[in-house]
């Protein structure tokens, strides 16, 4: 098996070889030539394609054999790069290859902390490239679809856990941050390609492929597309994936704003694709079409570029009937043929410094190792993981536990022995359950024949339990010092594609039918044995426990998927971490606070920017296990002009006895507008270390946009001349400081 590894791994170096000796001797093609403009390069390479070769260019992964190029496909990678997993991401029939495993996106936000995403991105792009180019892998692509731009507007979205969360401002950031991490520092040359999902909209399951989200201008530019906005303008991202949905009453694979919006306005260039199969639907579904035929070209005209479906038959028979043309196609090749520029498709052999990245460990020892067996991407996992865990209650200081005290822990639940992967994930070179990482922190080693006895160091013993027999669960909570209680979500529903026995969950789709939670039972009869239960809510959603909040004296919010989840669990269960987590989405009490999950108007009372109603838990909510004080506010300027911007500078000062990290919050609210505006929106926000007595001064800057609002009539953001308040604090429930701001004249900035 060995020299048969080694005779593959020789031909693959003779193929890249002879593929490198075919680009050199092609290098006089002015498309290979980098001294040339962008648009020079392409025009010279469309001008040497022919019309079946333009075709196969809006497949994934095209290939033209006859010039020596291949051309990227694309690859998945919302919280890791997905080259295995659930979804069988390495290939049918191959081997999942390990990659290195985050949190789910929904924890990503949770972090609130944009450099640690960054970082996160750009250790998914790289180990992209090593797999993509190392000819012993030969797996995936350098395009990546990620992040996911969608707003989590509805707890019940099967796909909430793909989403940063509500907040536009949030979400964008966020977004800015994750394409500039995979695509990395250089404009010219990207390490990978940031594909974000699904423009636009695209926040219910159940009908996905065929209904409308129905609302006006103001909210498409003020919420649902500004995190692509930034995402394109801000981010440097030159791709993107249309929804399955409408957009009232249009598809989004043939809306006008693709090209009105996206391309003019914001710049996007680049590939705009498909999602699977949504070629198809146009003509099944959305009945917009008699047949593919006219969908194609109806498409290709909106701008899509690349297909995820069958379309090439279709499209020669467009193009043989006149229902599209070679230029039309040309026009449409010509953004997508820049995405695969900028990855350095087009140059001769040492032009790309990202190039060599998995090729020049063939053959040799790797001494840094594949990028997923690097301490250090062992250890961003594992900080993500800390940085994600929520506390949301936490009476009487029951937590951080403590090791010397303890003698015996239950730890009870479902799957609490196993890391739950979603459909997006890949596979982790190695997965820390919860229950492992609790007995790791308890003091059990893990290569200990009987964990459970415990170690002479710790004397602490743990006990582990389903659930599944609630008799057996109370029997062992009684025998406990302290029940920790795992419950939540599958992921997977553990169920097939369309199916989620349990009403509570969801996935893709397939929305939450409620968000009560089941499991909520097992809690109960645990804590009825043991009063200190603390409950570990593992979940991709927000959940209305409301009995929980109230009985309860400590629960922990953390989601799936880390590879890391159960030392991340226990460092904050211990006290090795102080969490700082906070929540990225409303938590209701329960399902009569929601609206209609086809009600995208926001106005009617939905996300904290509108909602009237208290939830459980507010957006922004999370607690530690230091304290912090807000000292104040400070402008830069008491009055600002539409033009202009204002430093604003919040001081805060931790007043607990340890170390920890404290989101700061900045929010405004207009009180002289002429329109409708949001009771509160999120404009700035810092995650920020401050030692135990110490005090800092956290600066954020407001700018004339953070201001603005969309007037449709006159086609432009207005900045009004009025009074703003500006609020701060560590959650959107909790400002303590605020100052008002006079913006003394009105602008408006033409998108």
């Amino acid at each position: 098996m060995r020299l048969r590894r080694w005779m593959g791994v020789l031909a693959g170096l003779a193929i890249v070889a002879g593929l490198a000796r075919g680009l050199q001797a092609q290098a006089d093609y002015p498309f290979r030539d980098p001294k040339l403009g962008d648009d020079q390069r392409i025009a010279d390479l469309l001008g040497r394609l022919t019309l079946e070769e333009k075709i196969l260019l809006m497949s994934d992964h095209p290939k033209i054999p006859r010039l020596g190029l291949v051309f990227s496909g694309q690859v998945e990678g919302l919280h890791g790069l997905a080259l295995g997993g659930p979804g069988g991401w390495g290939g049918r029939g191959r081997t999942p290859l390990p990659t290195t495993t985050f949190p789910q996106e929904k924890g990503l936000g949770a972090t609130w902390d944009p450099e640690l995403v960054k970082k996160i991105a750009s250790v998914e792009g790289y180990e992209a490239r090593y797999d993509y180019q190392n000819p012993v892998y030969d797996r995936g692509g350098v395009v990546v679809r990620a992040p996911n731009a969608d707003l989590s507007r509805d707890p019940r979205w099967g796909r909430t856990e793909e989403s940063y969360g509500e907040d536009p401002f949030l979400v964008g950031t966020l977004t800015v941050a994750f394409a500039q991490g995979l695509q990395g520092p250089d404009p010219k040359h990207w390490q990978a390609a940031s594909l974000m999902k699904h423009f636009l909209a695209n926040e219910n399951e159940d009908g996905r492929s065929y209904t409308s989200s129905d609302f006006d201008e103001r909210l498409f530019r003020e919420y649902y597309s500004a995190p692509f906005r930034m995402g394109f303008e801000e981010g440097g991202s030159r791709a993107v994936m249309a929804a399955y949905n409408s957009w009232n009453g249009t598809p989004m694979l043939i809306h006008p704003v693709l090209k009105d919006v996206m391309i003019r306005e914001w710049g996007n260039d680049g590939l705009i694709c498909s999602d699977g199969g949504a070629l198809g639907l146009l003509i099944t579904a959305h009945k917009s079409f008699a047949d593919k035929e006219h969908g194609v070209a109806a498409a290709v005209k909106a701008g899509i570029n690349n297909f995820l479906d069958t379309y090439i038959d279709d499209l020669r028979k467009a193009l043989k009937d006149g229902l599209l043309t070679e230029a039309d196609m040309d026009a449409s090749l010509h953004n997508e043929l820049r995405v695969f520029l900028r990855l350095g498709e087009f140059d001769a052999p040492g032009v790309d410094p990202y190039g060599e990245i998995g090729r020049n460990t063939i053959g040799t020892k790797d001494e840094a190792g594949p990028p997923w067996d690097r301490d250090s991407s062992k250890a961003l996992a594992r900080l993500a993981t800390d940085e994600s865990v929520v506390l949301l209650k936490n009476e009487g200081n029951t937590l951080p536990l403590d090791r010397a005290k303890l003698k015996t822990i239950a730890v009870i639940g479902p799957w609490a022995d196993q890391v739950l992967l979603d459909w997006y994930s890949g596979t982790p070179p190695y997965a820390v359950s919860a229950l492992e990482g609790i007995r790791e922190g308890a003091g059990n080693h893990p290569n200990d024949k009987d964990p459970s006895l415990g170690t002479p160091d710790s004397g602490v013993k743990v006990l582990f339990a389903d659930g599944s027999d609630p008799a057996e669960a109370v029997a062992l909570a009684r025998k406990a010092d302290v029940a920790i209680v795992v419950v939540g979500n599958h992921p997977e529903c553990n169920a097939g594609w369309d199916q989620c026995p349990t009403p509570s969950n969801g996935k893709e789709d397939v929305d939450r039918k409620t968000i009560v939670l089941e499991q909520e039972e097992l809690v109960k009869q645990v804590f009825a044995a043991n009063p200190k239960t603390i409950e570990v809510l593992r979940a991709s959603f927000p959940y209305a426990i409301v009995w929980s909040q109230q009985n309860l004296p400590a629960i922990v919010h953390i989601t799936h998927n880390s590879q890391e989840e159960g030392h991340g669990l226990a460092d904050v269960l211990f006290g090795d971490y102080s969490p700082a987590g906070r929540l990225t989405q409303t938590w209701p009490t329960g399902d009569a606070q929601l609206l209609p999950i086809l009600d995208y108007n926001l106005l009617h009372g939905e996300t904290y920017l509108y909602s009237k109603q208290k939830p459980l838990y507010a957006f922004g909510y999370g607690l530690s296990y230091t304290s912090f004080a807000f000292e104040g506010v400070k402008l830069s300027e008491p009055k600002v002009t539409a033009e202009g911007s204002v430093q604003v500078t919040v001081k805060v000062k931790n007043t607990g006895k340890r170390a920890g990290d404290e989101v700061v919050q900045l929010y405004v609210q207009h009180l002289g507008s002429a329109v409708t505006r949001p009771q509160l929106e999120l404009k700035g926000f810092k995650r920020v270390r401050i030692e135990a007595g110490a005090e800092r001064d956290v600066t954020l800057e407001l700018k004339p946009r953070d201001l603005a609002y969309w007037d449709a009539a006159g086609h432009v953001w207005r900045v009004e001349k009025e009074q703003v308040r500006v609020l701060a604090g560590g959650s959107s429930d909790k400002l303590p400081v605020q100052a008002v701001l006079a913006v003394d004249s009105s602008g408006e900035f033409k998108p």
